[in-house]
């Protein structure tokens, strides 16, 4: 199971965090991957220079309202086992 963290501390907050969260969930219900990623929402995480800080387990990616739904096609749909 993948593991996915997005920082909602105060800058990423204001970089667009909510809207990344949300990109992410509505990817997870529209390809039904409830079982296969694990997302959680976590304060800060000590990148606040760059943009929204996501973790993809264990590495970190800066990612944008603009390119989150892109970084989960490339990172997450991409990387799926078959089944």
């Amino acid at each position: 199971m993948a593991s996915l963290l997005v920082c909602i501390g105060s800058s990423c907050h204001l970089k667009g965090s909510y809207n990344v969260i949300q990109t992410f969930q509505q990817m997870v219900e529209e390809y039904d991957l409830h079982d296969q990623v694990e997302m959680k929402a976590q304060f800060c995480m000590k990148r606040c220079q760059q943009g929204v800080s996501v973790s993809l387990d264990g590495v970190d990616y800066d990612v944008s309202p603009q390119t989150a739904r892109e970084f989960f096609i490339t990172h997450i749909l991409q990387n799926r086992p078959t089944p």
